[in-house]
Order: structure tokens, then sequence, then C-alpha cells
């Protein structure tokens, strides 16, 4: 190539200072493949080093409930509700205050408050008892075990900016996701499995849109974007070698291509170059370790009955929250679960019945079998959606099939596991469920105390970007410390 025309194709401002460093560069070359290929261990060349404190947990399983499930008729019980229905919201002073609504209600004469139709029971736990819907009476018999909470609220009123802003911190499209900070961070557990998997299953209702973007690594290096395992034959697309070719076949193609590419790495100094060789020698051991990971037929009948019927069913999210076990058994970093169809703006008695139906076991099962096999002590799993739902009916008012319209002023989410205090409801929201009445949680200070609890400063994770450090919780966030064990 002529060194003009290299100039001006090849030349970024990364590699101009890469080229600069001369001997520096030499000596990167030297280690750089069998630094690549041979990470391991407790750290796995995550940025940090070690974590910033003592972790009290190492893995998370995130179930994200896509559509954004009504607290009021799961976890925040409002008996009020049912002496007030029918009363307009708006007429109720100092409640409504003009705060924003979506297009779908703005237009209403009225804003119907609507009782839950479903009973309500209280569970034991270190406190009064936490109230839980008869529709999630698994879920409910955990209490002991759950940490509840009644006031996180997020400035998010849609679906897009709402799921990217519980997922990445920021409503902007592009930014990295929280798995994939700790990737980052952190590192990975086993050399032989991606630090950050996804699993996504179908509900029954309203299907929101699902993007690849809301595990991706934005622009952290694209090794730590999450993998999505799907639920066909082949969980990782490409994975398997096609007809003819042996896996001697692939380790010879594999050495070849990563001489290239180590080759080209010293002339353009761009790191992509080593994700790249880094994710062909990830992708040719999954060939042996995702195979094993997905086979559940070394599972007991006794494990298999906890999780419910549809776990014999890929796809479902029974199966996934059994994969999600094996996965973190596996010592996976980070476990995404997406559960699609919360999204209830009319009929919502009967969809989130069957939307129930198909997670309260299930997630109630991954809990107890984290705590059998000692996994749930330094396993954090999180419950929750984007947003909450309205106190008020959406469209006509009826207690048979009422809908209710998105809420970002206050939601409820429940965390267990390691360093996360046990049997406890924190916050209470007022008397209709529209407001926080006490102890807000904001999305940045959910994030700050989940990574709290996995060691790391979220103020002191950053990375460089277009001049400006950036970090999950942008310039916000605080540690929700009486949470914490």
């Amino acid at each position: 190539m002529h060194p003009i025309h290299e100039h001006l194709t090849d030349l970024s401002r990364r590699q101009f200072f890469g080229r600069s460093a001369g001997t520096l560069s030499g000596a990167l070359g030297a280690t750089a493949l069998s630094d690549v290929l041979g990470r391991s261990g407790p750290n796995g060349g995550g940025a940090l080093g070690q974590p910033h404190f003592p972790p009290r947990a190492k893995r998370v399983i995130y179930l994200h409930m896509m559509g954004a499930p009504s607290q009021l008729d799961l976890f925040d019980y409002k008996p009020k509700l049912r002496e007030l229905a029918g009363q307009d919201l708006r007429k109720m002073p100092g409640v409504q205050n003009n705060q924003r609504i979506t297009g779908m209600t703005s237009g209403q004469a009225t804003l119907p408050l609507v009782p839950s139709r479903f009973r309500f029971d209280r569970h034991d736990n270190e406190q009064d008892g936490a109230w839980v819907s008869e529709l999630y009476p698994f879920t409910g018999r955990l209490a002991k075990k759950l940490c509840i909470v009644k006031t996180v609220h997020t400035e998010a009123i849609n679906h897009e900016p709402g799921v990217a802003f519980m997922q990445t911190g920021s409503q902007i499209p592009g930014r990295p996701s929280f798995g994939s900070w700790l990737s980052y961070g952190l590192g990975a557990l086993n050399r032989d499995l991606p630090s950050f998997v996804v699993l996504i299953s179908m509900g029954f209702g309203n299907m929101q849109a699902l993007s690849a973007r809301l595990w991706g690594s934005g622009f952290l290096p694209s090794e730590h974007q999450g993998v999505r395992f799907r639920s066909g034959e082949d969980a990782v697309l490409f994975l398997n070698d096609p007809p003819g070719v042996t896996r001697a076949d692939r380790r010879r193609m594999l050495d070849a291509a990563a001489e290239l590419n180590e080759a080209q790495f010293q002339r353009s100094m761009d790191p992509e170059v080593r994700t790249r060789i880094q994710q062909a020698e990830m992708a040719y051991r999954m060939q042996m370790s995702v195979p094993e990971l997905t086979d559940i037929s070394g599972e007991d009948e006794k494990t298999l009955e906890m999780y419910g019927p549809d776990v014999h069913k890929p796809g479902s999210f029974a199966r996934n929250c059994l994969l999600a076990r094996r996965m973190v058994e596996r010592d996976v970093r980070f476990v995404q679960l997406y559960h699609r169809g919360w999204d209830a703006h009319g009929n919502l008695p009967r969809e989130i019945r069957q939307q129930c139906l198909a997670t309260d076991q299930p997630q109630a099962a991954l809990v107890e079998d984290l705590d059998r096999r000692g996994l749930l002590e330094d396993t954090v799993v999180v419950w929750g959606g984007e947003f909450g739902r309205t106190a008020y009916c959406q469209g006509g008012y009826s207690e048979e099939t009422y809908g209710r319209d998105h809420h970002g002023r206050c939601f409820t989410m429940w965390m267990t596991g390691g360093g996360i205090r046990p049997g406890i409801v924190h916050g209470e929201t007022d008397e209709v469920g529209y407001n926080i009445a006490r102890d807000p949680v904001h999305v940045h200070d959910l994030h700050a105390t989940l990574m709290r609890v996995l060691g790391v400063d979220h103020e002191r994770l950053t990375f460089r970007f277009q001049g400006r450090d950036y970090r999950l919780t942008d310039i916000a966030g605080q540690v929700v410390q009486p949470i914490l064990a």
C-alpha cells in the first residue's frame, strides 16, 4: 500500500499514539497473544485488577420483566383504592401535581382510580410482614429471603428509553449495559463461557420491542457485550463447525487467523483486533462448554419439579431460570433474563394472571435452588421492570377489565442474595400508590448499590470516551445503605 493511501485510510488518533509508543508496542507485541488467550483466574483480565471493596457477591442474575408489571396488583397493597374507586385522580389535592403522563391517557376526561381485583396476603419477614398478591404465592413464601423495594423511580415514561435507562443507566441509546460494565471492570470467572449471557422468553401480553443494544457493550471493547443464548438446537448461532470441518481443522484455522490478526494489530494498534482473536478463541472453547451447559438431562427429577412443568419447554421462563442457575454454577458473571408481555394497557386482570403463572414458580425455584446449593451467598438476584403502572384506569372505568398506564414515579423491585439484607420492605408510597412517601430509590441508586455488593465503587469504574470519563451511574447515584446486609 502506498504510504499516503495508508495514512488516509488507516491512521487514527489511537493508532498515532500507539505507533508513537515504540518500545512499548514492541514489548506488548511479544506477549500479546499469550495474554489474550490465557486470561483466567479470579480477575479474568478485568480493568480494575481487584475489586475496590471485599465483594459480598460475585455474580448477578437479573430478571427483567419487559413491559412493566403492575406493582399495585403484585406488591404494593393499597386498600384505600377500594374506598376511592372511580374518583378522579386530578381532583385529589397534592397527588397528581401536573406530573408528566403519557399521551395514551393525557387526553382522558378523567383519571379514575381503580383498585386491584386481587387479594393480598401478608407474609412473615423481619418487619411486620410483606404484602404479596395472591397471583404470586410461590414468591410470597420467599418473603424472609427477599428485600422488596417499593420506591424505585425513573424519569423515563416510555418503554424504549425506560428499558435503556434500567439496563444502561442512560435513556440515550448506545451506552454500555450493566453486564458489560461488570465484565469490563471485574472480568470473567470462567474462561470457557462468556462473562455476560442473555436469555429471552415470550409472555402472553403486549410485546414491546427488544433490541440487542440493550445488552451491547457501547463504547467499551466489544468482548464485553452480552451473548444471547437461543432456545433452538443451536444455543449460539454459527457455533458448530460446518460439515466436513473437524475440530483439529478449526484449531489450525484459528491459529493461522490469530497470526494474521496479531500482525494487523502491530500495524494498526487497534484493540478491536485483539478482541477478534479473543472472541474466536472463546467460540472454540464454547463448542465444548455450551452443549454441556444447556443439556438439562442430568438434572434430578426433584429439581425439575421445583421449576414447574414449563421447565421442559426450551425458551420458556422456567427453562431460562434453570439455565441461569446452571450458568452461575459455572461462574458466568452476569445472567440477564428478559420475560416479555407485561405491557397491560387493557384487560390487565387476564394478562397478569397468565404472566404470573409463567413466572411465579420458576423465579421462586431459582432462589430456593441457589440457596440450597450455597450459591445465593455470593449471587444477587434482581427482579423488576422498567417502570410501574398507574393507580388510575386507562380508558373506560372497569374493575373487571381495567388497564393501567405507564408510571415512573414509584414502582416495586425485589432483590435477594449476597450482600442484600433479607426479609425487609424498603420505602413506602402514598395511600393510592402514586407518589413516594419515604425512602426514594432512583435507578442510579439501585445500580450503585448493586455494584457495591460486587465490590465496586460506582464512581471509580469509568471509561474515557470522546474526552469524558463515563460510568454506569453517570454523575449521580447513592448506595442505599439500609438494604445492605
